[in-house]
């Protein structure tokens, strides 16, 4: 069997995809896939639209692989425990006084952060609970 740990700088590498991936298709701030599409709507032009339609199906292969990867590893449970996990956080944040929701750009990219972080999780679960506990998921297996 290969050598499938993983390490600190694997975790951090697909939780930053996942940010990409998540803050790539919808942000508050104007720069997304989601922006593009209502621009060229607006606009009414099909110049770029193969880039459009390409720069779409990268986005949603990426969320496929993510999406599928996470709900394998974490299972629906699991994924409702990470999400709730990860809401909690934020809001023991800002009631710390750490952090703030002033504003909606503010809570949509909370919001946008805590989806990426549970798409990262589930995308390294698989992996900490072999190193958590020794067993190993089926599709391991050679």
């Amino acid at each position: 069997m290969s050598n499938q740990n993983i390490t600190a700088s694997g975790i951090m590498m697909r939780f930053l995809v996942a940010l990409i991936i998540v803050f790539a298709v919808y942000n508050p701030h104007g720069w997304s896939y989601y922006h593009w599409i209502a621009q060229a709507m607006l606009e009414e032009t099909t110049g770029g639209l193969p880039l459009l339609i390409f720069a779409g199906v990268v986005l949603l292969i990426s969320f496929t692989i993510y999406i599928r990867a996470t709900l394998r590893s974490l299972g629906m449970f699991g994924l409702i425990l990470a999400s709730v996990f990860f809401a909690t956080l934020v809001w023991l944040l800002i009631d710390s006084g750490l952090g703030s929701v002033t504003n909606a750009a503010i809570m949509q990219d909370i919001l946008l952060f805590i989806l990426a972080a549970v798409l990262g999780t589930g995308m390294c679960w698989s992996h900490i609970r072999r190193r958590l506990t020794g067993q190993s998921d089926v599709d391991d297996v050679d």
